[in-house]
């Protein structure tokens, strides 16, 4: 028979969770889901200079809920999660926008693809299977998302500004992208399997049936 005190954990968790939804930097974040089908519509109508204005205000939306998360300490456990998810349903949006209007190759759009849903499905077995739950980004995959953040932004700069280095650049850019998805994609598994090797008894935690 489980202690009393435990019975109003869920509603204080539950309450918890809605506390964490409501602070500023959290709103921030899911507000800048809206920019994302407005960011498509203006790449496939060429609105390129749209784009451009978007996606800066996009980046400034990013700054200030991490700013405001760390000013206000309101630094929560739903903030880790959403914050690099509506990053990641943005950039891979626009990889596959602007594949599709022959801006960027498809191969490293395909490549981009290709680790993210290798990554979440790991990460979603992992978790369903021995409750490992220790998914923190490495360095190169830091990297990654920065390469592919500078990506998308200089080949949108680059159709509003016609210029030799800008070209130059993207090109460079495309090629730092593949690199650091394939080196962050091995990385990835070699420290996600060093982690479960270090925490074996997860796998082992047992299910209190009351």
């Amino acid at each position: 028979m489980r202690p009393l005190a435990r019975e109003p954990m869920p509603f204080l968790d539950s309450q918890r969770s809605k506390a964490q939804f409501w602070t500023a930097p959290n709103q921030i974040t899911l507000l800048r889901l809206i920019f994302i089908p407005f960011v498509i519509i203006a790449v496939f109508d060429a609105h390129w200079d749209w784009a451009l204005a978007l996606l800066i205000a996009a980046a400034f939306s990013d700054a200030l809920d991490g700013l405001l998360a760390r000013t206000l300490h309101q630094q929560t456990l739903l903030g880790q999660y959403l914050d690099p998810i509506v990053d990641k349903l943005l950039l891979s949006s626009l990889f596959l926008v602007l594949s599709f209007v022959k801006k960027i190759p498809w191969r490293y759009t395909v490549l981009v693809f290709s680790r993210d849903i290798c990554i979440v499905a790991t990460a979603v077995v992992l978790y369903a299977t021995v409750g490992f739950r220790d998914f923190r980004p490495s360095i190169f995959g830091k990297i990654n998302t920065a390469c592919q953040i500078a990506t998308i932004y200089f080949v949108v700069l680059a159709q509003v500004v016609d210029a030799h280095w800008l070209r130059v650049l993207v090109r460079a850019l495309l090629y730092a992208t593949f690199t650091f998805t394939t080196v962050s994609g091995v990385h990835y598994v070699l420290l996600t399997g060093h982690r479960l090797r270090r925490e074996p008894h997860r796998a082992a935690a047992p299910v209190d049936s009351g």
